[in-house]
C-alpha cells in the first residue's frame, strides 16, 4: 500500500542561532537554552537539541519539534498569510 501526507498547514520557525525572543515567544514553555546557549525542545519523545539552521515546528496538536533544514525544504513550501 502507498499512502501520502495529508495536506496540513504548520507553524514554524529557523532557528538561527541568533533569534532567542524569537523561539522563545514561540514555542514558551517547550523549550531551553543550556548554559551554553544551545536550544532544546521538548517533544513528545523527549528533549531533542536544535542545532542553528533546524526548524522549529508546531504541530497539529500544539506539540514542538525541530527538524533538519534539509527535510525541511522537501516535505514543506511557504504559503501566503493573510495580513
Amino acid at each position: 500500500m502507498k499512502y501520502r501526507k495529508k495536506p496540513v498547514t504548520i507553524d514554524a520557525i529557523q532557528w538561527t542561532g541568533k533569534n532567542q525572543e524569537e523561539i522563545k515567544n514561540f514555542v514558551k514553555q517547550d523549550m531551553y537554552f543550556s548554559s551554553i546557549g544551545e536550544l532544546y525542545i521538548i517533544t513528545l519523545e523527549g528533549e531533542m537539541r536544535a542545532p542553528p539552521g533546524d526548524y522549529i515546528i508546531k504541530g497539529v496538536d500544539g506539540e514542538f519539534y525541530p527538524c533538519k533544514p534539509d527535510i525541511f525544504e522537501k516535505t514543506y513550501e511557504r504559503v501566503a498569510t493573510e495580513n
